[in-house]
C-alpha cells in the first residue's frame, strides 16, 4: 500500500470513529429522555393545545401515532441537544489540517452556529408558533371544531424548527463568505434588494401558506444578513490592522 493511500485510510477510520461517537451520544441522550417522551411531545404541542377551544383536543388518525409521534419527537430533540458534541467532533476532525488563523476563526464560528441554531428554534417556539396558531384557529368557522392530528402537527413543528434554526445561521454564512474573499461586504450590500426578495421567497417555501409566518421568517433572515455584513466588515478590518502591525 502506498504512503498516500495509508493516510487516506487513516482519515476514513478516524471519520468512522467520530461518526460512531456521534451516534452513541445521540442514542444515549435519547435513551435518557425516552421515559419522558409523552411529556416532551406535550411541551412541543403546547403552543397549539393552549389555543384549542374547550372540549377540543389533538387526535391520532393512525393506530401507531400515539407511540411513534412522541418517539420521533424525542429522537429529534436528542439530536438537537447533541449538536454541540456533533460540531466538536467535526472540529476535532478538521482542526489538524487548519492554519492557526483558520483555527482562531473557526472556533467562535462553531460556538456561534450552535447558539444561533438554538436561538432560531426558540424564536419559532415562543414567537412564531403563538402568532400563527392564533391566526389559524381564529380563521376557522364557528361551527368547525379544530382538532389537529398529532403526527401532522409534529411534521409542521419540525419543519418550522429546522427552517428558523437554519435561517438564523445566515450571519455565519455571510461572515464566512466575506472572510474567505469569495465576496466583499460592499458587494453583498449592493445586492440587498435581491436578498430581501430571496428571503421572502424562502419564507414562502419553508412556512405554511400564509403571509404572517412567511414574514416572520423573511424579516429575521434579512436582519441577520445585515448582522453578517457588519461582522464580516469588522473581521476584515481586524485582519488588515493585524497585517499592518506585522509589517
Amino acid at each position: 500500500m502506498s504512503e498516500k493511500e495509508q493516510p487516506f485510510i487513516e482519515h476514513l477510520i478516524e471519520l468512522r470513529n467520530r461518526l460512531l461517537k456521534i451516534l452513541v451520544a445521540v442514542i444515549a441522550i435519547f435513551a435518557c429522555m425516552m421515559p419522558f417522551a409523552n411529556e416532551i411531545y406535550d411541551f412541543v404541542a403546547d403552543p397549539l393545545q393552549a389555543r384549542l377551544t374547550e372540549g377540543a383536543g389533538m387526535i391520532a388518525t393512525e393506530v401507531t401515532s400515539p407511540f411513534l409521534t412522541p418517539f420521533k419527537t424525542t429522537f429529534v430533540l436528542a439530536f438537537f441537544l447533541a449538536i454541540p458534541f456533533v460540531l466538536y467532533q467535526f472540529w476535532a476532525f478538521i482542526a489538524p489540517g487548519l492554519y492557526k488563523k483558520e483555527k482562531r476563526l473557526l472556533a467562535p464560528v462553531m460556538v456561534s452556529s450552535v447558539f444561533l441554531f438554538y436561538a432560531g428554534m426558540a424564536f419559532a417556539y415562543f414567537v412564531v408558533f403563538p402568532i400563527i396558531f392564533d391566526f389559524f384557529i381564529s380563521s376557522a368557522d364557528a361551527d368547525i371544531k379544530v382538532m389537529p392530528d398529532i403526527r401532522s402537527y409534529l411534521d409542521l413543528a419540525l419543519k418550522l424548527f429546522f427552517a428558523f434554526g437554519f435561517a438564523f445561521e445566515i450571519p455565519i454564512a455571510t461572515v464566512l463568505l466575506i472572510w474567505s474573499g469569495a465576496v466583499t461586504a460592499k458587494d453583498l450590500a449592493k445586492k440587498r434588494p435581491y436578498v430581501i426578495v430571496a428571503c421572502f421567497a424562502v419564507g414562502m417555501l419553508l412556512t405554511p401558506p400564509d403571509i404572517i409566518s412567511q414574514t416572520l421568517l423573511a424579516v429575521p433572515m434579512w436582519l441577520l444578513f445585515e448582522v453578517g455584513i457588519f461582522f464580516g466588515r469588522w473581521i476584515k478590518r481586524g485582519e488588515r490592522d493585524e497585517a499592518v502591525a506585522e509589517d
